[in-house]
């Protein structure tokens, strides 16, 4: 489960597909690649290897290192998420996610309203306004976990390297239809 620990195998039909020039250089690099490599809807395997370090140590600074890299996943998940469900498709997750979000946030504000009001006027709320905050957010979560489960079983398992194989193949073949 550590990226950075491991190999990397990529082929090389599929290296070409990747832009190298975009990758992080330093600490982010493995992290930014499986990103990369989702982005062209890679199959990505994980091959567990054991970590054996030497007297090496290491110049990693967690406190230095930890807001950069909360920040680059963040920007990396808005972006996979804005790709894979706005830009390429708009699909059944699409629409998971963007029910989950409303009907959560309203469930929410509308909860935390009512809240508020029935504490500065110390007097309970109803049981229809209870329900009217914690329905939506039951459904709102509802909702994200069928967005997730969509997310999860959308993960490619057909290898690249051999759907770009076939490309070029028949496009040989089309090519050498056509010359003849």
């Amino acid at each position: 489960m550590d990226p950075s620990n491991g190999y990397t195998a990529i082929h090389t039909s599929v290296l070409r597909e990747l832009p190298i020039s975009k990758l992080e250089k330093r600490y982010f690099f493995e992290t930014d690649m499986l990103f990369r490599l989702n982005t062209i809807r890679a199959v990505v395997k994980d091959i567990p290897m054991d970590a054996v370090y030497a007297d090496e140590e290491s110049n990693l600074k967690i406190n230095k290192i930890l807001p950069e890299f909360l920040k680059k996943h963040a920007i990396r998940i808005g972006k996979r998420y804005f790709y894979n469900y706005f830009l390429r498709d708009f699909n059944a997750g699409t629409i998971y996610s963007i029910f989950g979000i409303l009907f959560l946030s309203f469930g929410i504000i509308f909860g935390g309203i009512h809240w508020i009001s029935s504490l500065l006027d110390n007097l309970p709320a109803s049981s229809g306004t209870v329900m009217l905050a914690a329905l939506p957010v039951i459904i709102g979560i509802q909702f994200l976990i069928a967005f997730l489960h969509h997310d999860i079983s959308s993960t490619p398992q057909e290898p690249l390297s051999g759907l770009l194989m076939d490309a070029c193949i028949l496009k040989d073949f089309r090519k050498d239809r056509l010359s003849s």
